[in-house]
């Protein structure tokens, strides 16, 4: 995945965003990344990645090997599952509405 891709597409937080979170803020426990734009607290998908990233401070994690559309993918299949919500208003990749 690479960095400018949405972890968090309930508010759209990048992969670039989480790391200079990471960086420059240092948070101290896995609960302060959600001060990055709000990530980790809408349907919940992308909290194990946001653990990896903590954890591994960027070091390679999953999110290496997925590339955007698989990841995007897995997470509706996990709200499909009924494993979290979205904010109102977030379409899942197959329910996207073509731009005109």
């Amino acid at each position: 995945m690479d960095l400018d891709a949405n972890v968090c597409y309930c508010f759209h937080v990048t992969r670039r965003k989480l790391l200079a979170f990471l960086r420059v803020e240092r948070p101290r426990v896995l609960s302060q990344m959600s001060h990055c734009n709000g990530a980790g607290t809408g349907c919940g998908w992308c909290v194990p990645f946001l653990r990896q990233l903590f954890q591994d401070a960027g070091r390679v994690n999953d999110l290496d090997a997925l590339a955007p559309e698989e990841y995007a993918r897995r997470r509706a299949e996990y709200i499909r599952a009924g494993h979290g919500t979205p904010p109102v208003g977030t379409p899942l990749p197959d329910e996207e509405t073509p731009s005109a």
